[in-house]
């Protein structure tokens, strides 16, 4: 059953081959062109492009190496004066290189799910056929399957114990992607109190106490230093472009389809105040404020106080800390250890998300992903994966604009709620409970009544973006109206998730285990040490 899956997936990305190609094609294209025709000490300097080459250098070595497989499909995709090249073959490469890598995110999705004894399928069928994944990637066009899928295997060895492995895939991870630093913090204070102190105990039978092992930091540290080594090395010279290329602090507080976090409600609000206090005579704009048209720029908020890079990462740290000190006490306990590491790594995650400076909306999926596996480990955990897969699939609409590609992405929105609806709320509601529960007029399995209706209102939203807002002639007088209201209702959803799920894991006590919403670690999870 799971290549069979595998295999219905991969037909489906191949039928979104011919669909609309997004501005991240030709970013793409151009990195192949730079890193194809420039020596490696121009990569990063060079400037042809408004797209200049702004990840970490393994992914630069990613990208020289499917250039030297692109010439084959159509070796004018390499020219690096060739703006804008989208030849039919220049697309099929691309896309099947995207189909093709996924084959790691195939493999990590299988390893994870092989640690699950109850939900194994279920688990590798919510990972597999992610649709922010498929909009994302073979709609939109990315790599995040590669991406993640290093972050899958990195889990899974995690989880084994396998703590040297899991840091290189981590490594490898960062030096592809450096947006992962923000779930750093978790590997350090995970790697810290599990790997580098050793239990001890003289005669086995008096109360363990801790040991630091200054050899397992050394292994630690000369793993992950290799990585970075064979990565950064050969730009040792260039390190300061390359900063400069990573962490571009100008693009703005907000990305250009505004992510649903709180800096869309912080915005939300300037702007309703700009408005009140306009009308009312007590405010007069200075300039029109332009943060929904869609273009990545600078911006200063007209009432509330603007925000800096160095704001948005205090208040990122400091929404972490409680949920680190957290883990760190947690790891006392050997059994539980895994899934604390992968519930603070979502919530840290999640802070990022809510609290990051420029912020794509894609990030959310750094949060979604990882929560898949969880889903089938605690009521918790499977209420709020229901919750975060709908809300955060939806706000990924905005990227696929072109109004033929509105059945499509309904169609697969509508398709993973109906799997992820029908089959996690049933793991933990008591058979008796299956049917009763199901009578209560158009309530959402292991949802409340309140979550319900919120979730219903993605519904309303959506008709109102797609039929009314150009019915009622809105798209002429406030055509960024549609974008504004799904970053907005989002991000109310995702700031209510963050808030719940951060105080379960802050509460969660493991005196009591197992308690209400939490499933045994050992019921579910193989023993693997």
């Amino acid at each position: 059953m799971i290549a069979q899956i595998a295999l219905i997936v991969t037909t489906i990305k191949v039928f979104f081959i011919p669909l609309y190609y997004s501005t991240d094609f030709e970013v793409h294209r151009n990195w192949l062109a730079v890193t194809h025709n420039l020596t490696i000490d121009q990569w990063y300097y060079d400037n042809t492009s408004e797209w200049t080459l702004d990840y970490p250098p393994l992914f630069a070595w990613l990208e020289y190496g499917l250039s030297h497989i692109a010439k084959f499909f159509d070796p004018k995709m390499l020219y690096l004066t060739n703006l804008n090249y989208n030849s039919d073959m220049t697309v099929l490469f691309q896309r099947l290189s995207v189909i093709a890598l996924d084959i790691v995110y195939i493999l990590a999705a299988r390893s994870c799910s092989n640690l699950i004894s109850n939900g194994k399928l279920l688990v590798y069928m919510l990972l597999v056929t992610n649709v922010g994944l498929l909009m994302v990637d073979h709609i939109h066009f990315q790599y995040n399957g590669l991406l993640y899928g290093f972050l899958l295997f990195s889990i899974s060895n995690m989880i084994k114990s396998n703590y040297i492995q899991s840091a290189l895939w981590f490594a490898v991870l960062l030096n592809l992607k450096h947006i992962n630093l923000y779930i750093a913090p978790v590997y350090i204070v995970y790697l810290l109190r599990a790997y580098c102190f050793t239990v001890s105990s003289e005669d086995g039978c008096h109360t363990p106490w801790y040991s630091f092992s200054i050899t397992n930091l050394i292994k630690l540290a000369i793993s992950v230093v290799a990585v970075f080594g064979l990565s950064f090395g050969p730009f040792l010279d260039h390190l300061p472009q390359i900063i400069s290329r990573l962490f571009p602090f100008k693009r703005g507080l907000s990305h250009a389809y505004w992510a649903p976090n709180f800096w869309a409600l912080y915005n939300f609000a300037d702007k309703i105040l700009q408005i009140a206090l306009t009308k009312a005579g007590i405010f007069i704009p200075k300039s029109e404020a332009t943060m929904t048209g869609g273009l990545v720029k600078e911006y200063d908020h007209a009432v509330l106080p603007s925000v800096t890079p160095i704001v948005t990462f205090a208040l990122t740290f400091l929404s972490m800390v409680p949920a680190l000190i957290k883990l760190w006490n947690l790891c006392a306990d050997g059994r539980y250890r895994g899934l604390s590491f992968i519930r603070c790594m979502i919530i840290c995650a999640s802070c990022s998300f809510i609290f990051g400076w420029h912020v794509h909306e894609k990030a959310i999926l750094m949060i979604i992903i990882p929560l898949s596996f969880m889903s089938v480990l605690g009521v918790v955990d499977g209420r709020m994966y229901l919750m975060m897969s709908t809300i955060g699939h939806y706000s990924l609409f905005p990227l696929l604009y072109p109004k033929n590609l509105m059945s499509i992405k309904l169609f697969l929105l509508l398709t993973h709620c109906a799997i992820g609806f029908s089959t996690v709320p049933f793991l933990y509601i008591p058979p008796k409970l299956k049917y009763s529960k199901r009578k209560r007029f158009l309530r959402l399995p292991l949802i409340s009544h309140a979550e319900t209706l919120y979730l219903y209102g993605l519904l309303g939203l959506f008709i109102f973006e797609n039929v009314l807002h150009a019915a009622w002639g809105l798209n002429k007088t406030l055509p960024f109206l549609p974008l504004m209201l799904t970053s907005v209702y989002c991000a109310m959803g995702v700031v209510y998730y963050w808030i719940s799920y951060y105080h379960y894991f802050l509460t969660f006590n493991l005196s009591g285990v197992p308690t209400v919403g939490v499933v045994n670690l050992n019921r579910y999870v193989k023993k693997v040490n």
